[in-house]
């Protein structure tokens, strides 16, 4: 018989086979990276969660704000649920939201699409559109609510408009107006920038094949151009009906709240009634509430247009 030779690689018999070291154990790990991390961690601990937690324990008090206070339970929470003047801000708070979210997402992809486009002046044009996101929205609000008060009420008189004759800032069927309006034109240049940086994405090949199929610019844009900003359409949809809920500076500069109370927001609710109208434990406890309610929101607008993008 001939011996069939033993391949040097074979295992030996009676020696344990050696454990091959994954990549993980044996990368080194630079401590430079922890000394950027940790103190950013602790910063956010110190001025984010910490005053976070504080709340939530003053919203289980009858706390003003100052002097001694003492543990009340839930009846803070509970209080809040048969309160009309809070379901009414946060039924206000919830419509205007959704008509900011849609206006803002239609306007500014209809922009950047547009600006995307081989036009003249193109990046003068995309300066012009960003400049209302520049502007502090408290500083601007006064010059819209002088525009709503006198040249506009001028205009529907001279036109005959029986709605626009006098302002609609006194109005309680449309002071609602002004806010989204001054909202939407704030907040659209942000947006847009997005939409851009999705569009830029796009290899230019894809829209060149897709003409050579005889696909017209509507065609192109719901199967082409949508589906792969999806992304984009998804960060802009969370962050943009995440600043509408929190929509304050424009009802303090338009309307206050007024005309009686039909355009307070939580956030413009929370501000008076909790800084300067003493209840501050219980507007705490309307603030943890609406950040529960936000959370949820997020991660349903989330999980819904993620699952989208996955089809």
């Amino acid at each position: 018989m001939t011996n069939v030779p033993v391949s040097s690689s074979a295992p030996q018999a009676g020696k344990p086979r050696k454990k091959r070291k994954s990549a993980f154990s044996t990368r080194k790990v630079d401590h430079v990276y922890y000394w950027m991390a940790v103190p950013a961690a602790v910063v956010f601990a110190v001025f984010l969660y910490v005053p976070f937690i504080q709340g939530v324990g003053y919203s289980f008090t009858n706390s003003q704000g100052y002097g001694q206070s003492k543990f009340i339970g839930l009846k803070n929470y509970f209080a809040l649920f048969i309160d009309n003047r809070v379901g009414h801000a946060y039924l206000f708070t919830f419509l205007i939201a959704v008509a900011i979210t849609i206006l803002v997402n239609l306007i500014a992809m209809f922009l950047a699409v547009a600006l995307n486009g081989k036009i003249l002046f193109k990046n003068g044009f995309r300066a012009i559109f960003f400049i209302p996101y520049t502007l502090a929205v408290l500083v601007i609000g006064y010059v819209f609510k002088y525009i709503f008060m006198t040249p506009l009420p001028e205009i529907g008189q001279a036109l005959h408009i029986n709605w626009l004759s006098q302002s609609l800032l006194t109005s309680e069927h449309y002071a609602w107006v002004p806010i989204v309006f001054l909202a939407v034109w704030q907040s659209v240049a942000y947006s847009t920038l997005i939409y851009l940086a999705g569009l830029q994405t796009i290899d230019g090949e894809i829209y060149e094949a897709a003409s050579i199929d005889g696909v017209n610019p509507w065609q192109r844009f719901w199967q082409i151009t949508f589906p792969l900003i999806g992304p984009f359409f998804t960060i802009n949809l969370v962050l943009s009906m995440k600043n509408a809920f929190g929509t304050f500076d424009q009802v303090m500069a338009l309307t206050q709240g007024g005309p009686d109370s039909s355009t307070e927001t939580v956030t413009y609710l929370i501000y008076t009634n909790g800084l300067t109208g003493g209840e501050y434990a219980y507007e705490t406890a309307n603030a943890v509430l609406f950040f529960i309610v936000l959370a949820i929101i997020a991660f349903i607008q989330l999980k819904f247009f993620g699952n989208k993008e996955k089809i």
